[in-house]
């Protein structure tokens, strides 16, 4: 999780700021120091979830965002949806290296329905864990084709309702990314559902390799060690400089965490509980 960008946010909640913070590949929408919206290129946007649930059509959503919410504000699960595609979004900002920038500008339309405080929104990415841990790293998730496996090694096994979406959804030719689109989930969720199935034995790893083509295009040859009779070698270390991968810089996490807003906690509760 990038520091700089929770910290801004923190700041700008202290501050009660209204306007638009933009980082890496998307933004977020502050009215009064709370998160109102987020948007990411790599998640779906708030209106194809609520389409997709069939909350609101696309005409009423476009009407909404010129300036005619009243028809939208009123639909009892936006809130619910408005919350699940902010949290999807600062899951990936907050994990992008790239600078942020604020500017002011009028309160957004959601805020009456939305209004997440920054400290709840850090402290729910934090707790879904690193996003570039196991198989799937969230840079990935628009990058690396899902690939379903040819043949499953185990017989029987059990799935859920969203991973056999997921599976079913998976051509060989879909990132995450389109995959969630395509479905009118959260990208997040089908992250978390395509680590599942990769576990699983059914979606393959991801290329990594092809999905970063950042090597060098010859390689530097690696002495290889002299033979000695009777005597075993220690094996020979493969790595070279050129292999050394970009890290991201670790972040200071503050011994104790400031206290998080208990409404928003048991807004995305009931939203995930009702979405399971």
């Amino acid at each position: 999780m990038r520091a700089d960008l929770a910290n801004e946010l923190r700041r700008l909640g202290i501050q009660r700021g209204t306007g638009v913070l933009r980082a890496a590949d998307g933004a977020f929408h502050l009215t009064e120091g709370a998160i109102a919206s987020a948007d990411c290129r790599r998640t779906p946007g708030l209106d194809r979830l609520v389409v997709a649930a069939g909350v609101a059509t696309a005409e009423d959503w476009r009407r909404a965002g010129a300036g005619e919410p009243g028809r939208v504000l009123d639909r009892p699960r936006l809130e619910t949806l408005a919350l699940l595609s902010v949290f999807d979004a600062a899951y990936f900002l907050l994990a992008s290296p790239s600078a942020c920038e604020f500017r002011p500008a009028p309160p957004h339309w959601l805020a009456p329905v939305c209004h997440i405080p920054p400290d709840a929104l850090v402290h729910e990415c934090a707790r879904r864990g690193d996003p570039e841990a196991g198989p799937w790293p969230a840079r990935l998730v628009d990058r690396a084709p899902v690939v379903p496996v040819r043949r499953a090694r185990r017989r029987r096994i059990a799935l859920t309702g969203g991973q056999i979406e997921v599976l079913g959804t998976a051509d060989g030719r879909r990132s995450v990314a389109a995959i969630a689109r395509e479905l009118g989930r959260t990208t997040y969720g089908c992250l978390v559902s395509v680590r599942e199935l990769t576990a699983a034995g059914l979606i393959e790893p991801p290329a990594t390799d092809r999905a970063e083509p950042d090597a060098p295009e010859s390689p530097v040859p690696v002495p290889l060690p002299r033979r000695v009779s009777g005597r075993s070698l220690p094996p020979v270390d493969a790595e070279t400089p050129a292999a050394v991968r970009h890290s991201t810089p670790a972040v200071t996490v503050p011994e104790r965490w400031s206290p998080v807003d208990h409404e928003t906690l048991v807004r995305l509760r009931a939203a995930l509980e009702e979405l399971a």
